[in-house]
C-alpha cells in the first residue's frame, strides 16, 4: 500500500472511528496526478445523496503533460462502496449527527487508487487542548530517551 496523501487535519479536528476502504470514480488524467502526488484532502467531506456516495472539495492538481482534457481540481467525486455500507454511514449520520470524512488516499496493491473513509464526531476546544498535550508530552519523552 502506497499512501499519497493523509488528512492530518481530520484526526486532530474529529474523533474518527468506523474506516472503511472505498474506491473512487476518477477521470482522465487525475490517476496520474495522483500518481505524482498532486492530492490535498483538506476541507475534504462525503455527501450521501440517492443511495451514493460523493467525495467534495478533495484537490487533485491537474496533470501538466496533458493537453485536451483538463477535469476541475475540486469537482465532486463518487465513491465506490456496497449498497449496505452506504446504508449504515447514512444510518449513523442521520441518528447520531457523525460526518463523513476522508482520511487518506492511497494505491493497493494491485495498484487502484483507493480512499478511506471514516465517521467523525467533532471535537471540542478542551479535547483539542488535550490532544496537543498529549502528543508534546510524547515528544518529550522521545527526545529524552533518543538522548
Amino acid at each position: 500500500m502506497k499512501v499519497i496523501s493523509n488528512n492530518k487535519k481530520a484526526f486532530f479536528d474529529y474523533f474518527v472511528s468506523d474506516l472503511v476502504e472505498a474506491g473512487i470514480v476518477l477521470e482522465g488524467c487525475e490517476v496520474k496526478s495522483v500518481r505524482a502526488g498532486g492530492v490535498s484532502l483538506t476541507d475534504s467531506f462525503v455527501q450521501i445523496k440517492n443511495g451514493e456516495m460523493f467525495l467534495k472539495n478533495a484537490y487533485i492538481k491537474p496533470y501538466e503533460k496533458t493537453t485536451s482534457f483538463k477535469p476541475d481540481e475540486r469537482r465532486t467525486r463518487k465513491l465506490l462502496l456496497s449498497k449496505s455500507e452506504i446504508q449504515k454511514f447514512e444510518r449513523l449520520t442521520k441518528e447520531k449527527g457523525f460526518t463523513i470524512i476522508a482520511t487518506k488516499i492511497y494505491f493497493n496493491k494491485s495498484g487502484r487508487v483507493k480512499v478511506e473513509i471514516g465517521l467523525a464526531k467533532g471535537k471540542k476546544l478542551y479535547d483539542k487542548r488535550t490532544a496537543m498535550k498529549e502528543k508534546s508530552i510524547k515528544r518529550e519523552i522521545e527526545r529524552d530517551t533518543a538522548d
